[in-house]
C-alpha cells in the first residue's frame, strides 16, 4: 500500500506541476515541473528554517520512501530509452556513425579523466578532502550526457536533423558506456586489489558487448513477431515485453540494460516499423510510447526537483558545485572538440557543430542517480552535492537556452 500511496503522490504532483506550467508559465514540461518541484522544495525548507510550520519533514519523509537509483535504473530507464529510440531514424545514425561511437567511447573516457583532475584540484583548494578515485568516480557519473534530459529538450528546439542526430544518438549510447565506466572505478575506489586491468576489461567488454549483442537478439526477436501478427494491442502487449523482459533479462546476464534496450528499439523503430507493421498499429504504438515517454519524464523530473529535500548541502559543497559548473563544461569542450577536429581530416561537419554539442550535452537524472548509488560516506556526501547543483544548472540553463544558441548560429532545420 505505500509503494501505492507514494506512486499515486507523485502522479498527482506530476499532473498539478504541469498543469500549473501549461496554463501559466508555458516552458518545456519536463523543465517546468522539475522547477516547480525545486521552487516548493525550497519553500519548504525556509519555512521549516523559519519555524513556521514542518511541511519540509513530511515531504523527507515521502522522499526517503523513493530509491531514486532504483526507480531510475531499474525502473523507468528501460522505457525512457526505449521510447527516445523507437524515433531516432537509424539511416541518419549509420551517416553520423563514427563521431557518435567516437563521443560515446573516448569523450567519454577522456572527459572522465579532466572532469577527475579537476575536480581534484577544486576541492583540495577548498579543503574538502577526497581521494583522486573518488573525484574519477564524479567524472564517470558526471560525463555521459543524459538521453532522458537531451531527448525531452530535443523536442522543442528544432536544430538541423544531422545535429539532432549527433547528439540523440551519443545520449543514448554514451549513458551505457558512462554506467560501466562508473562500476569499474567504483570498484577500485572500494577495494583496489579487487579490480585489475584485466577485470576492469573483461567487465566493460562483457556490459558493452553483451548489451550491443542481446538488444540485437531482442530487437530482431521483437521484429519476427510482429510481422507475424496484425493486431496493435497485441504489438503493443510485445514491446512492453521487450523493455520490461529485456532489461531484466540484461541485467540478470550482466550486460548492459541500458544499450541492449536502445539497440531494441531503434530495431523496432527502424525495421519494425518498416516491414513488420501496418499503419494502424504504427499509430497506436507511437501514441502509446509517447504518453508512456511524456509522463514518466514529467513524474522523473518532480523527483530531481523534490530531491532537494533530501540532500546534504553544506556552504563549501554549493560553492564546489558551482565551481564545477564551468569546468565540466570545460571537459566537455575539451572531449568533444578534440574527436570532431581529428574527424574534420576525414569529413565535413556543419558549422559551430562543437558548440551545440557542448551545450546540448545536457545532464540529468542517470547522473543523480548513479552518485545515490554510492555507500554512505563523506565522499558521496561531497558527490551527490555537486552533481545535484551541475544537473539543475544543465537542465535549467542548458535546457532552455539550447534553443536560443541555435538559432543564433543559424543551425536551426
Amino acid at each position: 500500500m505505500e509503494t501505492l500511496n507514494l506512486a499515486a503522490i507523485l502522479i498527482t504532483l506530476s499532473a498539478l506541476f504541469s498543469y500549473i506550467n501549461h496554463r501559466f508559465i508555458g516552458l518545456p514540461t519536463t523543465i517546468g515541473v522539475m522547477l516547480i518541484a525545486l521552487l516548493l522544495s525550497l519553500s519548504l525548507i525556509f519555512i521549516g528554517e523559519m519555524g513556521i510550520a514542518q511541511f519540509d519533514d513530511v515531504a523527507e519523509r515521502l522522499l526517503l520512501g523513493v530509491d531514486f537509483n532504483t526507480t531510475l535504473m531499474q525502473g523507468m530507464l528501460s522505457f525512457l530509452l526505449f521510447a527516445g529510440a523507437l524515433h531516432v531514424d537509424l539511416g541518419d545514425l549509420k551517416k553520423q556513425r563514427w563521431i557518435v561511437s567516437t563521443l560515446a567511447t573516448v569523450g567519454v573516457l577522456l572527459s572522465t579523466l579532466i572532469v577527475g583532475s579537476l575536480t581534484w584540484i577544486v576541492l583540495s583548494a577548498l579543503g574538502i578532502g577526497m581521494p583522486f578515485l573518488f573525484c574519477l568516480l564524479f567524472g564517470a557519473l558526471i560525463s555521459p550526457t543524459d538521453p532522458i534530459a537531451v531527448l525531452s529538450t530535443l523536442k522543442s528546439v528544432g536544430i538541423a536533423k544531422s545535429l539532432e542526430t549527433k547528439i540523440a544518438g551519443e545520449s543514448l549510447f554514451n549513458d551505457g558506456i558512462g554506467v560501466v565506466l562508473f562500476l569499474v572505478i567504483a570498484g577500485l575506489a572500494v577495494d583496489p586489489s579487487a579490480v585489475s586491468p584485466g577485470t576492469a576489461l573483461v567487465l566493460f567488454s562483457r556490459e558493452a558487448v553483451g548489451g550491443l549483442i542481446f538488444g540485437l537478439g531482442l530487437g530482431y526477436a521483437g521484429v519476427f513477431l510482429l510481422r507475424t501478427v496484425d493486431n496493435y494491442q497485441v504489438e503493443i502487449l510485445i514491446t512492453l515485453a521487450m523493455v520490461m523482459g529485456g532489461y531484466a533479462g540484461a541485467l540478470a546476464l550482466h550486460t548492459s540494460g541500458p544499450i541492449a534496450i536502445v539497440i531494441a528499439g531503434l530495431l523496432i523503430g527502424n525495421r519494425g516499423r518498416e516491414h513488420a507493421m501496418s499503419e494502424r498499429t504504427r499509430e497506436h504504438l507511437d501514441t502509446f510510447w509517447e504518453l508512456v515517454d511524456e509522463v514518466l519524464n514529467a513524474v522523473l523530473f518532480v523527483l530531481i526537483g523534490l530531491e532537494v529535500l533530501v540532500l546534504e548541502f553544506s556552504q563549501q559543497y554549493l560553492i564546489a558545485g558551482l565551481l564545477m559548473i564551468p569546468l565540466v563544461l570545460l571537459a566537455r569542450t575539451i572531449s568533444v572538440g578534440v574527436p570532431v577536429n581529428l574527424l574534420k581530416l576525414k569529413r565535413d561537419f556543419s558549422p559551430h557543430v562543437v558548440k551545440i554539442l557542448v551545450w546540448g550535452g545536457i545532464r540529468g537524472g542517470i547522473s543523480v542517480a548513479l552518485a545515490l548509488s554510492l555507500p554512505p560516506s563523506s565522499e558521496r556526501d561531497v558527490i551527490v552535492a555537486i552533481t545535484y547543483v551541475i544537473v539543475v544548472f544543465s537542465i535549467i540553463v542548458q535546457g532552455l537556452t539550447i534553443g536560443k544558441l541555435a538559432k543564433r548560429l543559424g543551425s536551426i532545420s
